[in-house]
């Protein structure tokens, strides 16, 4: 009797002792693929989808810079403070790259090239088209891609409701008036067409009628001169000035010309000055901050 106490006792001990382990181990297994999934290291070369990712709460490890200012775009630098610089999209620094060792780099096509070995032989590298879709099918992309789907559509759903709320104030401001969006920099005068960084914006989301031309604008810009400003007949003016000197210079003399001070959107205090940034950044993040900068603007 006593011997089948001592024997039951010990088949009960190792049973205890089995499970005891088993779950430190199915827990151990949870926090390691939880920590794989938020440690999965991104490398983006495209302020874009850098963009993009930081919408979606993720910072990537490496990131390119923006072309004009060698550095972060400013309406983000301070969320990248811990990612690392890898150059201009168009020429990244691949000993940055490297050096890395990204699990995954996102690239833009228009700026990967044709040869995207040089990426694949440091990792696993996903291409992006964004000059195909909207900035909604990029995040919802990136978003399937990083397991975050419902984020990014959360954060669609937030940028609509925005939208109507701003859609109100502008059409409070300027109504049914035509509008145009220029861009001002020391050489040359640009009127913004249909399509991205602001087209889109401006025209698709807060619903703004193009003024008399911009519609058959279907790039990015056209560079015009400042004798044709009246043809356009817009009741309101968006302008970016670019941040150089010389940029500023060429609109204060602008501000003075009789073309400019006879234009109805001058006569009718209808000038919106906007900054480089977020505005010309098209990516999800970009275009929510300007909706908060127009916020800000037609609200007074």
């Amino acid at each position: 009797m006593k011997k089948l106490i001592f024997l039951m006792s010990i088949v009960c001990t190792l049973i205890l002792s089995a499970c005891s382990q088993s779950a430190p181990q199915q827990n151990g297994a949870a926090n390691k693929d939880e920590t794989v999934s938020k440690g999965t290291k991104i490398a983006s070369l495209s302020i874009h989808l850098t963009n993009d990712l930081l919408a979606l709460g993720i910072t990537p490890v490496g990131s390119v810079v923006g072309g004009d200012s060698k550095a972060f775009l400013p309406h983000v630098a301070d969320r990248l403070k811990n990612t690392k610089e890898l150059g201009a999209a168009t020429d990244p620094d691949m000993e940055a790259l490297l050096a890395l060792h990204p699990d995954v780099i996102y690239a833009d096509e228009k700026y990967a090239g044709k040869d995207l070995s040089k990426y694949e032989k440091i990792a696993k590298t996903e291409v992006f088209d964004l000059d195909k879709g909207t900035w909604r099918d990029h995040l919802n992309q990136v978003g399937k891609l990083v397991n975050r789907e419902q984020q990014a559509k959360q954060f669609i759903n937030d940028y609509e409701a925005q939208t109507e709320r701003v859609k109100t104030l502008v059409h409070k401001k300027i109504g049914d008036g035509k509008t145009m969006a220029i861009r001002v920099t020391a050489k040359e005068l640009r009127v913004f067409g249909m399509v991205r960084p602001l087209g889109p914006i401006l025209f698709d989301d807060l619903g703004l009628k193009p003024a008399n031309g911009v519609e058959k604008i279907n790039k990015a810009y056209e560079v015009i001169s400042q004798e044709v400003l009246p043809d356009f007949d817009a009741d309101a003016i968006f302008v970016v000035v670019n941040d150089e000197d010389g940029a500023k210079k060429v609109y204060q003399q602008l501000q003075k010309n009789p073309i400019w001070l006879g234009l109805k959107a001058v006569k009718e205090n209808h000038i919106y000055t906007i900054g480089v940034q977020p505005w010309l950044d098209y990516s999800a993040l970009g275009n929510k901050l300007a909706l908060d900068d127009a916020e800000k603007i037609f609200a007074k």
